[in-house]
């Protein structure tokens, strides 16, 4: 029997703060699961001590076999046509930002070498858990090549999304483009209409697997709220009659605030006018707006940063996303909600609530977020 006594100051459960003035806990674990926890312990001896513990952190939407950090356009590129030992040697270190920054389960939103799926698998029983969409699906000759397989226009999607099922551990539907900072908007069409994207969500919940849909502009929007997938990444030129039905479908959402503000704020790298900078500093101020507004009306917001985008570095990333949805307007204990509590319980996996009876998954500070949000960015210990 192995057994750890954690002493803290206060803890945040994955959604309620536990304040440090009825602390300090002591926190006892036995065979990896939360034996019991006591309140003003402070004459309880204890094996480790914390200022402040929550559960480990979710990332939500992330490529991890991208190096964020890599912001030469032409290396990344050239990347593509990397060998996998290369893919497989910058994925792991991914994996490790991660563990530092505090992450301890990274959904994965697709990729067309299998890198994901290798590391899913290596990773199994570590600190850090892995999901794996393996390939996404999408349209010939549209936006999504490297993390997506293609199917016909005219094609049946239902064999196609059945085969995914067989190992992916949530399905990824590629069903826009992205957006044209020039002419800050997204051109063209939805990749998949209403009712083959409904094809696709029911095809993938019988098969017992959540979809998630890369998406942004009104017109894909409209066509995902309508066939019901159970998550939109993205979602730039968001609307308020958008997001009231995403309440009603119970429809989640992941902004991905990072990449773009990245863009805007280093502008020089891609060579924007100031005519582009104009529109992605009104499109990231619209993004902050209505998440702040998902927020009031209920939606289930979750945080991913689409770490491995130009500039977006993994586990870093995602503190930089739990900043984006404060300065919206977000509470702390929401915004800390948003990648631990809520993600887990909407993708049934395993529980990481701090209470007894559940399994230790937690990470320590130096300090607690609520009273010093910066300590988020000093890296975690996890427990």
């Amino acid at each position: 029997m192995t057994a750890l006594r954690l002493l803290a100051d206060s803890y945040f459960d994955g959604g309620v703060l536990h304040p440090a003035k009825d602390g300090p806990y002591l926190i006892s674990v036995k065979d990896g699961r939360i034996d019991a926890i006591g309140r003003r312990a402070t004459e309880a001896p204890f094996d480790q001590r914390a200022a402040f513990v929550m559960p480990g952190l979710v990332e939500a939407h992330a490529h991890i076999f991208l190096d964020g950090g890599e912001l030469d356009f032409d290396k990344r590129n050239a990347y593509l046509n990397a060998p996998k030992d290369e893919m497989l040697r910058v994925a792991r270190e991914n994996i490790t930002r991660n563990a530092a920054a505090g992450v301890t389960l990274v959904r994965d939103a697709g990729d067309r070498y299998g890198i994901n799926d290798a590391i899913r698998a290596e990773q199994s029983g570590g600190s850090v858990v892995v999901r794996s969409p393996g390939l996404g699906i999408k349209r010939p000759k549209r936006y999504g090549g490297f993390m997506a397989r293609d199917v016909e226009a005219g094609g049946d999607v239902v064999p196609v999304v059945a085969d995914m099922a067989a190992t992916a551990d949530d399905i990824k539907i590629i069903l826009t483009g992205i957006i044209d900072f020039a002419a800050g908007e997204v051109k063209g069409a939805p990749q998949f209409n209403e009712e083959e994207l409904r094809a696709i969500v029911a095809t993938a919940h019988e098969h017992g697997k959540k979809t998630f849909a890369h998406c942004s502009g009104l017109q894909g929007l409209k066509v995902a709220v309508a066939a019901g997938v159970d998550s939109i990444e993205h979602g730039f030129f968001m609307t308020p009659v958008i997001l009231d039905t995403m309440v009603e479908k119970r429809i989640a959402w992941v902004p991905t605030v990072s990449p773009v503000h990245f863009q805007w704020a280093r502008p020089e790298l891609a060579g924007w006018d100031a005519n582009t900078i104009g529109n992605l500093r009104r499109i990231l101020d619209g993004h902050a707006e209505h998440i702040g507004l998902a927020h009031r009306k209920g939606v289930e917001l979750v945080a991913g940063s689409d770490a491995g985008s130009p500039g977006v570095v993994h586990g870093a990333a995602l503190i930089d996303e739990l900043f984006h949805f404060l300065e919206a307007g977000v509470s702390m204990a929401a915004v800390l909600e948003t990648a631990t509590a809520r993600p887990r319980r909407l993708w049934s996996a395993a529980s990481s609530t701090i209470a007894a009876g559940e399994r230790a998954d937690m990470i320590c500070f130096d300090a607690s977020p609520f009273d010093m949000p910066d300590i988020l960015r000093k890296g975690a210990r996890l427990v």
